[in-house]
């Protein structure tokens, strides 16, 4: 190039200007009109070639910005845009957005893995105008060192979608987003980029800017005001889980159009979905655990209005696109007001009127404490995985589980930190340490833990105040055009108009017995963990002698009886209660196993001996059923502590003492195995070998909750 800073004659103001207005119009219909700061923001990236971050509400037009840009960009001789965006759903709606501008897009993400050799060809032969990339990919060795370079070399843009995911700081942060300033460090010193989001707080936009390498003194920073004019929000404190969940049956039809219900687990999404449905609504659940092609197919189904709401998960959050979306409702409240308005955004981009509404729950602090459990594990964790890893020879991270003790998720995020941070290297077939120093940032750590604790005092505040509530979300985001006593005049608060919060006591009742109606069946585990062999566990393959299929009375996390279970369990050890004991033959009764027990087992516990043993025995009573009495521990068992598969697999074996096998041979059937609580399955498997090698045909596995 010439030191002209104009060498495309195109790229000037005057001219682009109405260029910019009719891609608009392409984008988003003939009435559209480009904003003035619409117009800054593309400016800045096409004429200036600059950096810029912009930090405005859901509905602003960030995605037009860059679709804009990109086109200009590619027709005035640039490369092709690159996005990096976080979600499926953004990423299909921005393909559709682009084809409809005119614009040749393609997404590299796990739901198209068949079409990324031909998406690599077409990126090289110059056939893309805008290439969406999941943070997910910049790491993938393949992607990393043969498509990367060139991208970076001949991008026209960078565009980091989402951005608030690069800060550790903000409510959806994601290790792969680090990766990002890989590419930028890369990038040609003239090649603009642009980083957007709408939840960002002066913390965030700090932490972003430096991240990202856009907090330069060149760097335009764009930062608008946070109200949303259309939405309507309201806190109902409608009681218990039944009551709440009646509540929602009860005005799902009143809310306008259709809309989104978010709950704070699967669990609870999956059994709210049923209990509407029994009512008579069209409803269905979308979570982490949703299929994609049936996300795809249910996300079309709200946007055509063939359902009345989707009964999500977080799952269901950051890009998906409905601009006449009616209605939000929360059943339970998020632990932080940013994430809340994060979620909120979603409705009313392009109505006049929305309604947003809040049921909160006293079980949602629990929801909140399990999540902060498995925050960033300790120091000594985390120097386990790299001790673990080797210079020269990758490692799976199913071949590290066994080494280090954390479960796979965990695992994974410390590897992605790791891998950004230059201790770890992401290879062709694992992960290989680089012998790079490494500092365990605490201070960093422990400032997180305050500041999540904050947001979720926050939150509480939030149900609680008086005040204007967008004014207070606006607050926790640091909006920089709030006033001091601005008011929107819409909320319950401002307006004094509120919800009802009264539920029918019938139809409340009714809500209890479904919820309350017991039985999760649990699936047994068919496969040994890898890598046993390394802990002196001589266990592999398929598992030939576990347990059937199981039953637990509840989820901790379900509306119904989660909260009960959970007071039970941390509860002082006492007999199972007469309604315990009831729940449980419900659930037995309702079993439908294909050979019906012929005794009963107890676990062994250190937490509720008396509870299970009582249980049992009183199972036993009733079902006439042989009471085999206790599985007790080996003297020599070692507690169990560990998250990773392999590990507890290690610490399980042994820990019990064999059971009489004259005894099982003469109860002459399957035995019900009988345990407080199941998380991983590990400790009823385990268990269940020890059963079946003293005789038992096959071992029925119950306990009184689960986990998951």
């Amino acid at each position: 190039m010439s030191d002209d800073p104009h060498p495309f004659p195109s790229l000037r103001a005057p001219v682009i200007r109405a260029d910019a207005q009719t891609i608009l119009e392409q984008l988003a219909g003939p009435h559209a009109v480009l904003r003035d700061d619409q117009w800054v923001a593309i400016e800045a990236l096409v004429v200036q070639r600059r950096r810029a971050l912009v930090v405005q509400r859901t509905g602003w037009g960030k995605s037009a910005v860059y679709f804009i840009a990109a086109k200009l960009l590619r027709a005035a001789g640039f490369g092709p845009t690159v996005i990096v965006s976080p979600l499926l759903a953004l990423m299909r709606n921005q393909v559709a957005a682009a084809d409809r501008a005119g614009v040749h897009a393609a997404t590299i993400n796990s739901s198209n893995v068949a079409d990324w050799s031909e998406i690599h060809d077409r990126v090289r032969g110059g056939e893309l105008d805008v290439l969406l990339v999941s943070p997910e990919r910049l790491n993938n060795p393949d992607f990393r060192d043969q498509v990367l370079p060139a991208l970076a070399q001949d991008a026209g843009l960078v565009v980091v979608d989402e951005a608030h995911c690069v800060s550790d700081w903000g409510h959806d942060f994601r290790p792969d987003y680090r990766r990002i300033r890989t590419l930028l460090a890369d990038l040609g010193s003239d090649v603009p980029v642009l980083a957007t989001t709408a939840t960002a707080n002066d913390r965030v936009v700090e932490d972003v800017a430096s991240q990202l390498g856009v907090g330069g003194k060149d760097t335009l920073v764009l930062r608008g005001g946070l109200d949303r004019e259309s939405l309507r929000l309201s806190v109902v404190t409608a009681g218990n889980p039944a009551q709440r969940a009646a509540w929602l049956a009860a005005h799902l039809d009143s809310l306008p159009g259709s809309g989104i219900v978010y709950t704070l687990t699967v669990a609870q999404a999956n059994d709210v979905a049923t209990l509407l449905r029994d009512r008579g609504h069209a409803v269905a659940a979308y979570t982490g655990a949703t299929e994609t092609s049936e996300r795809e197919q249910l996300e079309g189904d709200l946007l055509a209005n063939r359902v009345k709401a989707l009964i999500a998960t977080s799952a269901l959050g950051m890009g998906f696109d409905k601009p006449d979306l009616g209605f939000v409702v929360h059943l339970g409240a998020p632990s932080s007001p940013i994430a809340y308005y994060q979620q909120v955004g979603r409705a009313g981009r392009s109505t006049d009127s929305a309604e947003v509404v809040l049921l909160p729950g006293r079980e949602d602090q629990d929801v909140w404490r399990y999540f902060s459990s498995v925050a960033f594990p300790s120091e000594a964790m985390v120097r386990n995985v790299i001790g673990a890893l080797e210079r020269d020879r990758p490692q799976s991270t199913p071949a590290l589980e066994p080494l280090v003790d954390l479960g796979r998720t965990r695992l994974e995020m410390v590897l992605k930190v790791l891998d950004v941070d230059g201790a770890v290297r992401r290879v062709k077939g694992g992960w290989v340490a680089t012998g790079e120093p490494w500092e365990y940032d605490e201070a960093r750590y422990r400032k997180l833990d305050e500041a999540r604790r904050r947001e979720q005092q926050a939150m509480l505040d939030y149900q609680a105040t008086d005040g204007c509530r967008m004014a207070f979300l606006r607050r926790q985001l640091d909006d920089p055009e709030l006033g001091a006593d601005e008011r929107c005049g819409r909320c319950d608060n401002c307006t004094g108009n509120r919800y009802d919060a009264a539920v029918d006591p019938s139809s409340a009742e009714e809500t209890r017995q479904r919820l309350m109606r017991p039985g999760v069946e649990i699936s047994p585990r068919k496969q040994w963990p890898s890598g046993l062999a390394k802990l002196g566990v001589q266990l592999s393959g398929k598992i030939g002698d576990g347990p059937a299929p199981g039953r637990v009375i509840g989820r901790l996390t379900d509306l119904g009886w989660g909260a009960r279970l959970r007071a039970l369990l941390d509860a002082p050890d006492a007999p199972a209660s007469e309604d315990v004991v009831k729940a449980a033959v419900a659930v037995l009764a309702s079993w439908g196993w294909t050979t019906r027990p012929t005794a009963v087992l107890a676990m062994d516990s250190d937490r509720h001996p008396l509870l299970i043993s009582s249980l049992a025995s009183e199972l036993a009573r009733l079902g006439r059923l042989t009471d085999l009495g206790v599985l007790r521990y080996a003297p020599e068992r070692r507690p169990v502590t560990a998250a990773n598969s392999a590990y507890r697999v290690a610490a399980l074996q042994d820990s019990w003492q064999p059971p009489d096998a004259s005894v099982i041979g003469a109860a002459g059937g399957p035995v019900l195995l009988v345990d407080d609580m199941t998380d991983t399955g590990w400790t009823l498997t385990m268990a269940a070998r020890v059963v079946r090698a003293a005789g038992a045909p096959d071992v029925l596995p119950f306990a009184l909750a689960s986990t998951s």
